[in-house]
């Protein structure tokens, strides 16, 4: 069996992915400030569970100017809103409703990256195969080939940089794609003829699996249908009601809306309490 990123990758893989489509499905389609920031914090303290110090690293170099630009770019194209804090060079108003709106937006696409940063390290291609290898066959080789494809080839490139080096060549980046590409084409010849002589296209073939259902799957399976029910109530109910324009208007925080809000952010954290819980394989 390979080797275990955290507890929660230890989960089944029907189990793992229904928790990052909900979190990011919720991410995305509940535009709630209050959701967003939720699912930011709790989104970045997973990453950087799972990725140590290279997660300090993305978030502070990539992704905080990425949010910072699509704040700042929403008012300054978008001028809808009541309230006008004052008055670009072009003459076009800044409103506190754009502002506000830019601000959500940006903190809620920062959080579906960095959702998508972590799914990319659990629901590795081997799971991704088994959940659809039998419903889509031929898309879910090639997602699944896809997820490998960058950092399989950033750590080729490094290593050919780190050859040449020790060899005492210059660096040259025409001359290492080159070498990149030359790889690229030969690998995919053995991966065409190592997917043929293992029978790929052919019918009734059997499957292996490593994937066990066990009781502590049915227990998380349980717990995440539990938070479904709950977000869909609280949206049904209109309970994360947020209008952007003409006025900032909600729904305010009742009893209902704070149980809410609760159950999201606990559904967020359920990897890092699974990993509280339970001791690495």
């Amino acid at each position: 069996m390979m080797k275990s990123i955290d507890a929660f990758s230890q989960f089944h893989p029907i189990n793992n992915f229904l928790y990052y489509f909900l979190v990011i499905g919720i991410s995305i389609f509940v535009r709630n400030p209050i959701i967003s920031v939720i699912s930011l914090i709790t989104a970045f303290l997973y990453y950087v569970r799972l990725k140590k110090e290279k997660a300090v690293f993305f978030g502070l170099f990539y992704m905080l100017p990425v949010m910072l630009l699509a704040a700042i770019l929403n008012p300054v194209f978008n001028h809808e809103g009541m309230h006008i804090l004052f008055y670009l060079p072009s003459g076009n108003p800044m409103t506190l409703e754009a502002l506000i709106y830019g601000l959500a937006s940006a903190v809620m696409m920062v959080s579906v990256i960095v959702w998508f940063a972590g799914f990319t390290e659990i629901i590795t291609s081997d799971k991704f195969i088994y959940l659809f290898g039998r419903i889509i066959p031929a898309l879910s080789l090639v997602l699944s080939i896809a997820l490998r494809f960058v950092p399989r080839y950033i750590s080729k490139y490094k290593e050919i940089r780190e050859s040449r080096k020790l060899a005492g060549e210059k660096g040259n980046i025409f001359t290492e794609l080159s070498v990149m590409v030359t790889w690229a084409l030969e690998n995919s010849i053995d991966t065409a003829d190592s997917m043929k002589a293992r029978g790929y296209g052919q019918e009734k073939r059997t499957a292996y699996s490593i994937y066990t259902y066990g009781q502590r799957d049915r227990l998380l399976t349980f717990w995440l249908l539990f938070c479904t029910f709950v977000m869909f109530t609280s949206l049904s109910t209109d309970m994360f009601y947020f209008r952007f324009y003409p006025t900032v208007k909600y729904t305010g925080f009742t009893p209902l809306t704070v149980f809410g809000l609760f159950v999201f952010m606990a559904l967020c954290l359920t990897p890092v309490i699974i990993d509280k819980l339970y001791d690495k394989d």
